[in-house]
């Protein structure tokens, strides 16, 4: 790597932390956010994460299966949710999901990342269906399903513990969780944001409840809304204590707020600066996560291709079908072909890598070919 040369001196004794291999503290990580030196930022996380991964890039081939839009929490940093009966709202049969799977599978998908809407009239009973219906109908692509809200609204529903309802999922068939839901963690953000989504310390406990029993989760961090750089390193601290009792989680990915369609329209978007530091704090401050991502659905494929050198190690993958963020007002495509992130990779002079959900690189010698994707319509049944 080249010389490093600080412009900002409160980083000097920030960058002798990161050179020596020592822990960070949340002083140091609310420095690297309000620094205007983010070249020197960005050079600390670059070199954490050449240290860790040399020019390794990962991505895989998944498929987002979004089965019902119909929710009842009516967060103002949806785009998404909406009422039953509200325009634009649907809820696949269980064989628009499997048809959407399989479709998938021809595609090479070797995950199905699944989140939804929290419907008020789908039992827990019904998920797990979807769950074993899918595992029976492809045993060897990995289960993503279900965000710790998700999960606490099924223990809710199906008057279960925690434990017990992760333990139905397990058993039914899912394989790991997604991060999603995390938002910021500190009370003050949530009551603005996501009133009625569980709360930070209910998030982090269902996360690790999950590891407790097997069940891998990734962990997110939505900003660019409301919060403060101090509220964003108390996520961060929090993400990192967790992570140090259970080490269950893969991934971390910071997600830039989307406004638009949303009740927090008024707000602008995080500019690519803000998500470029966000990714880099991230690397620096999470020394005990192995992966950060710099998901391109969200931070457009030019931005993620810049943050591979600003801390993040993976692009996330194919996606196909993504409908949250995109009601929020996304504007990149839903589906990148395999090939185009392989191109994106290389053209940020990393290499890229396959990976399945746990971060274990595929030989696609071994597997079927790949026919091209056509992301399917959207079909609402009205249920």
């Amino acid at each position: 790597m080249a010389q490093l040369t600080i412009q900002d001196a409160t980083l000097k004794p920030i960058a002798d932390k990161v050179l020596a291999g020592e822990r960070l503290s949340f002083d140091d990580g609310l420095a690297l956010f309000r620094s205007p030196d983010l070249l020197t930022v960005g050079w600390l996380a670059n070199y954490v994460r050449e240290k860790r991964h040399g020019g390794v890039t990962y991505y895989n081939v998944n498929r987002h299966i979004n089965p019902t839009n119909v929710c009842v929490a009516h967060c103002k940093l949806c785009a998404f949710g909406r009422d039953p009966n509200a325009p634009g709202a649907y809820t696949f049969a269980l064989e628009e999901v499997y048809q959407r799977a399989a479709q998938g599978v021809r595609e090479g998908a070797t995950e199905f990342h699944i989140v939804g809407g929290l419907h008020p009239d789908l039992s827990f009973d019904h998920f797990l269906e979807m769950i074993r219906g899918l595992k029976q109908r492809h045993p060897h692509v990995h289960l993503k399903a279900f965000t710790m809200v998700e999960v606490h609204y099924f223990a809710r529903i199906a008057k279960l513990t925690i434990e017990e309802t992760l333990r139905k999922m397990k058993e039914a068939g899912v394989d790991s969780c997604p991060g999603g839901g995390a938002e910021i963690f500190h009370p003050r953000v949530r009551k603005i944001i996501c009133d009625h989504k569980v709360s930070g310390r209910m998030w982090l406990s269902i996360a690790k409840k999950a590891h407790r029993i097997g069940l891998r989760t990734n962990a997110t961090m939505l900003y660019g809304h409301v919060e403060t750089f101090e509220e964003r390193v108390d996520h961060l601290v929090l993400l990192r204590e967790a992570q140090d009792e259970t080490h269950g989680f893969v991934a971390f990915i910071p997600l830039a707020f989307h406004p638009d369609n949303t009740a927090l329209a008024h707000i602008p978007k995080p500019s690519g600066y803000d998500d470029l530091r966000c990714i880099a704090v991230s690397r620096l401050m999470l020394d005990n996560f192995d992966h950060i991502k710099a998901y391109w659905v969200m931070l457009t494929p030019s931005i993620a291709q810049i943050a591979l050198r600003f801390g993040a190690n993976d692009m996330d993958g194919t996606v196909v079908e993504e409908k949250i963020y995109h009601d929020a007002g996304a504007k990149t495509s839903e589906f990148t072909p395999r090939g185009e992130l392989e191109r994106l990779i290389r053209a940020a002079g990393r290499m890229p890598v396959e990976r399945d959900t746990l971060y274990n690189p595929i030989d696609r010698s071994k597997l079927p070919p790949i026919i091209p994707a056509t992301p399917p319509g959207l079909v609402s049944l009205g249920v």
